[in-house]
């Protein structure tokens, strides 16, 4: 099968959604399909096209950014010339250009299944609710013509108002997740670098310095946890500096931090690269994921932690609350706050034992042949309704 691809920011670019975009686009291929990624030249010096690991990359030259969208004028005539040559769509949302290429393959009958990611909520201010506005219009309209939508967890789909309305199309797909294994040498290596002192316990984030994160929701809760642990130690790792959209949230918590880090209470590592991450979770007692909007769906990093045997204290967000509730490893905190959190991590960072998991488990379910092979069955189940 010739899969088509379409997102607005693929690799390099570093998220959640562009590395499960990845991961899937690279399982498919394993499995045998020819797979195009249609996206963004978002960095002037990305080559229009390539290929990676099997994957073939289209990208379309950006004339104008709004927010943290592009635009591109020539991508509706390299829409209709990839549609055509492709069997399937899959389309990964939010994402402006979706209607658009969910409308081509409807008049194409190409099987097309959007990979619904999150909801889309922008900062307050007049020129962001007209563009929240714009891109949801686009969404529901891609919504309407495309056959199948999937979504991470029920719990997210069920909650959802964009994918209320969509209810029979929604199927519920497991992301894929996946990690090199562990190596002790490596994971001594990692902690002897970033905790000489050997500082207990260590609590992570593993993310984008942003709002929606819930950062500020960890350093609240920080004080009474030290009060338990003086000794513990924050590591954050994922870019903390010239985030998008984030430098007043920045330079509003950075002065706090500082303390913390001049106490050797706080340390960030910056974005690490994949191969050092199961080092990262092997040196880490906890990984928190705080997080406070519908942006947040799920939090690939709570299951990497897992696999690693690691806890994790997530917030009761619809879908980001499913890991731990799946695996019982760790506790859910309500959205926002910060002495229920504080309390959660004292009672699992005091009680390691009681949220151990089965990290076998965790990998087959969640591994990226997994993921490739359901979405793959759903093509077909698209392909016999529309006679292709």
């Amino acid at each position: 099968m010739r899969i088509l691809t379409v997102l607005t920011y693929y690799r390099p670019h570093t998220s959640g959604l562009t590395i499960y975009a990845e991961r899937l686009a690279k399982a498919l291929v394993q499995r045998g399909h020819e797979v195009t990624v249609l996206t963004s030249q978002f960095e002037k010096e990305l080559p229009l096209e390539e290929v990676q690991d099997g994957v073939r990359i289209r990208r379309v030259p950006v004339a104008l950014r709004i927010s943290k969208g592009v635009i591109m004028p020539s991508l509706g005539r390299v829409a209709w010339e990839e549609t055509r040559k492709h069997d399937a769509l899959l389309l990964h949302l939010p994402q402006f250009d979706a209607a658009g290429l969910a409308i081509r393959g409807w008049l194409l009958k190409k099987p097309t299944v959007i990979i619904y990611h999150s909801d889309l909520i922008l900062s307050s201010g007049l020129f962001n609710r007209f563009v929240n506005f714009v891109i949801n219009f686009m969404n529901d309209m891609a919504a309407r013509f495309t056959h199948r939508i999937s979504s991470y967890t029920e719990d997210f789909a069920s909650h959802s108002p964009y994918l209320r309305r969509f209810v029979h199309k929604v199927r519920v797909i497991s992301p894929a997740v996946e990690l090199p294994p562990a190596d002790a040498g490596a994971a001594d290596a990692f902690a002897a670098a970033h905790n000489p002192a050997g500082r207990r316990p260590v609590i992570a984030m593993a993310t984008r310095f942003a709002a929606e994160k819930g950062v500020e929701v960890l350093l609240q809760a920080l004080p009474k946890v030290l009060e338990k642990f003086p000794d513990a130690q924050v590591w954050f790792a994922g870019q903390y500096k010239d985030v998008l959209g984030e430098e007043e949230y920045a330079q509003r918590l950075f002065p706090l931090i500082a303390e913390y880090e001049k106490a050797g209470q706080w340390k960030f590592l910056g974005t690490l690269p994949m191969k050092d991450m199961p080092s990262f979770y092997q040196g880490l007692d906890l990984l928190v994921v705080p997080s406070t909007n519908s942006t947040e769906t799920f939090g690939f990093v709570q299951i990497e932690a897992m696999m690693n045997g690691k806890p994790v204290v997530a917030s009761a967000l619809p879908g980001v609350r499913q890991p731990v509730r799946m695996s019982g490893m760790g506790l859910v905190s309500p959205v926002g706050d910060a002495d229920a959190l504080a309390a959660n991590m004292i009672e699992v960072l005091s009680n390691p034992g009681t949220y151990r998991g089965d990290a076998d488990a965790l990998r087959a379910e969640f591994s990226p042949q997994t993921c490739a092979a359901r979405h793959e069955a759903l093509f077909e189940e698209i392909a016999r309704e529309v006679g292709k």
